[in-house]
């Protein structure tokens, strides 16, 4: 059953700078909604509660881990409410990792910043010289976090101390993904540079696996695909297909532009957004795209998230569009007061963005239907995290958003 059309956690937009400030004087918010006053361990909160607990449990990655689909296997929390918020110092310019007890975001000031979960408080920040765009990755005990600085670190997770560096030639704007070693003996770590260079590091200290070089700027994360590949794209208009065991090329797909992205694998299937207004599947050996969906001369502007039946994407239309995956073909569109840059998060039930309205949207994603919004009251062009039944989402105005499902009536 869908819930009324509009949730609102404050009464109106009219002052975002009195909300900010709001949020700061307290070190936890709660918008009570019917909450009865149980304790946290006690409260069932909507979504899909099995074995006494969310099946997604940590969000330590881009998009949610190797694929990068944005894919949860839980329910969408409903009547949400802000369960609290963390005021950062400076814009949130990156999507949140939560992991070990953790929630650890970068901010366009240049600081990555951690945050305990059970305190509510910062842990640690560590200041970087250019502002943090990268998605933290969080493993065996440690922060993995580029900067557009040119420097990917290796950080302490406890105390954030810096336990190994890797400078490029450029920028490291996009999230780092952990992967086992082919042979099961070690994790790496999967990062690609503004310079054009893919990088396979050893996570325990750093050093070189291997590296593949294309011919310009790569804008996304590496999606990890079945068959042990890796894909991604850049600014030379291709998918790049390589070997997750070696780094040797496999596969380039063209494509009309460059791609601006991160790319989200399905099995061997890759499905991205380029400049020239599309949204592109390429198969990983193919000679080219299997399909590509014009967007009527709107530039798509979001990583693609996918589910089993369909692919989403925002654009500058202030739309999210919903494709069907196998066939390219348009399911249904939803517009929003602004652009929509934040990647959506697709729920079994449910798909949720942000939207430089200040808003946070849950749809059906079988048609398109709002499930509920919530007035946020700051430009949300992050992606929104999930893990034991919390949406995370950090603000243009540096607040980290923090919502849970409200108690069902």
């Amino acid at each position: 059953m869908h819930l009324p059309p509009m949730i609102r956690i404050f009464p109106s937009l009219a002052s975002r700078r009195q909300r900010a400030a709001g949020l700061r004087l307290a070190a936890c918010v709660l918008i009570v909604t019917g909450c009865g006053g149980k304790k946290e361990a006690e409260r069932p909160v909507g979504g899909s509660i099995a074995a006494g607990g969310w099946k997604t449990q940590a969000w330590p990655m881009t998009r949610g881990g190797r694929e990068l689909q944005g894919r949860v296997h839980d329910l969408v929390p409903r009547q949400p409410v802000v369960e609290w918020a963390f005021a950062a110092k400076g814009a949130v310019a990156s999507e949140v990792a939560v992991s070990n007890g953790l929630m650890v975001f970068g901010t366009g000031e240049g600081a990555v910043v951690a945050v305990d979960l059970a305190t509510r408080k910062e842990r640690w920040r560590v200041e970087t010289q250019d502002a943090v765009e990268a998605t933290p990755a969080i493993a065996s005990n440690r922060v993995f976090v580029g900067s557009n600085d040119g420097t990917f670190r290796a950080l302490d997770m406890v105390a954030g101390k810096e336990l190994w560096r890797l400078k490029g030639q450029d920028k490291f704007p996009t999230g780092g993904v952990v992967v086992a070693s082919p042979d099961g003996a070690e994790e790496w770590i999967l990062v690609n540079g503004y310079d054009g260079v893919a990088h396979c590091l050893r996570a325990k200290d750093g050093s070189e696996v291997w590296k593949y070089a294309s011919d310009n700027y790569i804008n996304g994360s590496p999606a990890v695909l079945d068959g042990g590949l890796v894909a991604f794209g850049g600014c030379d208009a291709r998918v790049h297909v390589i070997r997750l065991a070696d780094g040797s090329a496999v596969n380039q797909v063209a494509s009309d532009a460059q791609i601006i992205r991160s790319l989200a694998g399905w099995g061997d299937t890759v499905y991205g957004v380029n400049y020239a207004n599309q949204l592109v599947a390429c198969a990983a050996r193919a000679d080219k795209p299997a399909w590509v969906l014009d967007n009527d001369g709107s530039q798509f502007l979001t990583s693609p998230a996918l589910d089993e039946a369909r692919v989403y994407a925002g654009s500058r239309d202030k739309a999210l569009h919903a494709v069907e995956r196998l066939s390219g073909k348009r399911a249904w569109q939803f517009k929003t007061g602004g652009r929509v840059e934040s990647a959506p998060l697709v729920f079994d039930d449910a798909v949720v963005f942000g939207s430089s309205d200040g808003r946070l949207y849950a749809l059906d994603p079988q048609d398109g239907r709002e499930i509920w919004q919530l007035d946020l009251g700051e430009n949300l062009a992050n992606a929104p995290a999930f893990a034991a039944g919390r949406i995370v989402i950090g603000g243009g105005e540096g607040t980290v958003f923090v919502i849970r499902g409200g108690e069902n009536k």
